[in-house]
């Protein structure tokens, strides 16, 4: 009989033990999936910001190849009365190609002097205006001046290995190949930093495209979101949480919050598409209307981070202000409000990331217009930072590329900033219960 209880007990004590080692080692499975899934996401994680940083880094600087440029009063003020308007309409651009066929004497073909004209930007005909209406002691006389070379011999120099693909691969032939060898032969050609980049708007040539534009429509765009969803949705969050009554209307729109903040942005776009354009005839591609599609769609996502940081609040807080005799609205706005607001504002700040990441609903209001010109209200025409990235990408000029990651930094950087924000305002004010 003790036999039996003896071997009994030994049966169940090894079913047990390979029941514990069977779970141990489905968790440490587990722990071993979980580990591997996130360093997958890391590496993957690592591998897209090195490429873009990579490719982006170069959009920071630009080419320029110094020449001497005389300003020679027969061109730029033949009457010599050094009036403004004569001197804005001279032809600076024969003063640049003047000092390239000086620097390599041997060019006389016209269509290599052409060619030869092409290695600088035609922006820098605006800084020699520019220059010389400032200077106007300078005419007659020369001086030296490092101008922004064009987009392609910009490409040319970031990438030393294109000068040893054949010419047929190449962006310039060997003729231009062996003037551009010159310039660096004789230190004439030098990287400085991409102003244009910070201070311009978008343009059809990259060496003078720039993100300013973007960033302030932006700014106007996100201004306006906040604006109007922050005191709307911070309200029917109140009410819907505090002072609404329980019953199937209330049920019905709460469903329906959670819903929208589901919805694919494009119906949004649709909708502002809709109503604001074809029936309230709002400017088309403006900032005031891009705020007012990403205020519908960033509403449902502050009204629900209001309500769960209302929750949060204990039910003695409560009951102790309508104790003492305080009435709702007062419990609200002098207790409930305060303590939930470090949630409210983590929810708004990250509802408005979402939106600055945002570019299917600016589409179909038609954001995605070529903009040159830096907007200056809320009603100009005007593109935002993921339009203005997709519009460099899907441009077929080598220069743009890295344009479009540099841009992709930028963006990143500001999600990053806001996000750690919504991080920092959590830790630093939220109250532990």
């Amino acid at each position: 009989m003790l036999e039996n209880i003896e071997r009994f007990m030994t049966d169940v004590t090894k079913l047990i033990q390979a029941s514990l080692e069977k779970r141990h080692n489905a968790e440490k499975r587990f722990q071993f999936y979980g580990i591997l899934g996130i360093s997958l996401a890391v590496l993957f994680l690592f591998v897209i910001l090195v490429s873009i940083i990579n490719e982006g880094k170069n959009a920071f600087k630009s080419t320029y190849i110094k020449l001497d440029i005389n300003f020679d009063e027969k061109t730029v003020d033949p009457e010599g009365l050094r009036n403004i308007d004569d001197l804005k309409f001279a032809n600076y651009k024969k003063l640049i190609t003047s000092s390239l066929k000086n620097y390599f004497p041997e060019v006389s073909d016209k269509k290599e002097l052409r060619s030869l004209g092409e290695f600088i930007s035609s922006s820098e005909e605006q800084n020699l205006m520019n220059f010389i209406i400032s200077n106007n002691d300078y005419i007659g006389n020369s001086k030296s001046f490092w101008l922004l070379a064009s987009s392609t011999i910009d490409v040319i120099h970031k990438n030393p290995d294109m000068q040893s693909l054949l010419e047929d691969d190449r962006l310039i032939s060997d003729r231009e190949l062996g003037w551009f060898k010159s310039f660096e032969k004789n230190g004439d050609i030098k990287f400085g930093l991409n102003k244009n980049f910070f201070l311009k708007a978008d343009s059809t040539e990259p060496e003078q495209a720039g993100i300013l534009g973007s960033v302030i429509g932006t700014f106007f765009t996100l201004f306006i979101t906040l604006i109007l969803s922050f005191p709307i949705a911070v309200a029917a969050g109140v009410f819907l949480e505090e002072l609404a009554p329980k019953n199937k209307f209330t049920d019905f729109i709460e469903v329906n919050i959670n819903n929208l903040a589901a919805v694919p942005s494009i119906i949004f776009g649709l909708l502002g598409l809709a109503i604001f354009l074809n029936v309230m005839h709002l400017p088309r591609s403006a900032p005031v209307v891009g705020g007012m599609v990403l205020a519908l769609m960033t509403l449902p996502t502050i009204i629900i981070a209001t309500r769960a940081s209302l929750k949060a609040v204990p039910p003695s807080i409560r009951e102790a202000a309508i104790g003492l005799g305080a009435t709702k609205f007062q419990t609200v706005n002098h207790h409930l409000l305060p303590l939930s607001l470090p949630g409210i504002l983590t929810g708004t700040i990250l509802g408005m990331s979402r939106a600055l990441g945002e570019s299917a609903p600016l589409l179909m209001i038609g954001m995605v217009a070529f903009i040159v010109d830096i907007p200056g209200s809320f009603t100009d025409s005007a593109t935002v930072l993921p339009i203005q990235i997709y519009l460099w990408k899907s441009t077929a000029a080598r220069g743009f590329l890295e344009l479009t990651a540099a841009g992709v930094m930028v963006l990143l950087t500001f999600l990053i900033l806001m996000n750690g924000l919504a991080v920092y305002i959590r830790q630093r004010f939220e109250t532990k219960w």
